[in-house]
């Protein structure tokens, strides 16, 4: 068990509101006056989340994308955030960090609505958390409801966003679909919308493909057979399509689509790519051309 996974637990103990879905899900859901709110927060460490020369711009986006991709897959729409930011002692960053944050909070209309300022001491890695508020109209899926004989889905490929790092560590001047999979999420809002009346269980891809399929397995108290790994043309232009590499591409985090669970027959309202079924059981396999192969022993990104 992981340090995370050993502090979730404890935390458990005191998020005890049914809000909370027993910590279970990336995001709270409250039911007030009518009105549902899905809240959730991320915070994005220098060196941990992001690489040290990767453009402000860029990682203001990012922050804003990774909590707008948690509200995707509760099929909401934004409301607001709230932004705790670490002055960075160079205005000239802090101002590009601003725009490229505004810049993904104007496409997807969530504004911001406060949050709190601190000077972090000299030398320390850089730290920014988000939290955003949505709204949910309809069902509002948990990561937990996928039953026997679903199929699992995903709105797109795995692994470019985790080529791009490997890219950009190699060389910070790399550029390309790649790179850009890794620095600019696309967060699917309008996918999620769609989605959330008809699937089972639903969550983003933050982690990696294997990893949280397996967390939606587990959640759901279902065994999963993973049977197809998707990769992109740039990724497969880059790296080739060995068992290897696909394996690695399913383990590598930030991808930031959705993944699915639908009843066995049912056509997705959104263009999607079967990669697994559910059944009675617990557990994760993975076959790759019709072939078991044996699973990484590091299935995605965990701290600690």
């Amino acid at each position: 068990m992981s340090a995370e996974s050993r502090f979730l637990t404890l935390l458990r103990l005191l998020a005890n509101d049914p809000a909370a879905r027993g910590l279970q899900d990336d995001a709270a859901l409250l039911e007030m006056g009518g009105a549902r709110l899905i809240l959730t927060s991320d915070t994005m460490v220098e060196g941990v989340h992001y690489l040290p020369a990767d453009p402000p711009a860029d990682i203001g986006w990012k922050l804003a994308a990774v909590n707008l991709s948690d509200l995707a897959a509760k099929g909401a729409r934004p409301v607001g955030c709230l932004l705790n930011y670490a002055l960075s002692g160079d205005d000239a960053w802090d101002a590009a960090f601003l725009q490229g944050l505004g810049e993904a909070l104007n496409r997807h209309a969530m504004p911001l609505l406060g949050g709190d300022t601190v000077q972090m001491p000299r030398g320390s890695a850089r730290c920014y958390s988000l939290t955003a508020i949505g709204e949910a109209a309809g069902p509002v899926p948990a990561r937990s409801g996928a039953k026997a004989g679903d199929r699992l889905y995903l709105t797109g490929p795995v692994g470019d966003a985790g080529a791009g790092l490997e890219l950009l560590r190699a060389d910070p001047a790399a550029s390309g679909p790649l790179v850009e999979a890794y620095r600019r999420p696309r967060p699917r809002l309008s996918e999620g919308a769609l989605l959330s009346p008809h699937v089972h269980a639903m969550m983003d891809l933050s982690d990696g493909l294997l990893i949280d399929a397996a967390r939606m397995a587990e959640a759901s108290g279902l065994a999963l057979v993973i049977d197809h790994i998707p990769l992109s043309p740039a990724f497969e232009a880059a790296r080739g399509a060995s068992t290897a590499v696909q394996i690695a591409a399913a383990s590598a985090g930030d991808d930031y689509e959705l993944l699915f669970a639908l009843p066995a027959g049912a056509t997705p309202p959104v263009r999607a790519i079967p990669v697994g079924t559910f059944a009675p059981g617990s557990g994760l396999t993975l076959h790759i051309d019709g072939v078991p192969v044996p699973l990484p022993d590091r299935l995605g990104w965990e701290h600690g």
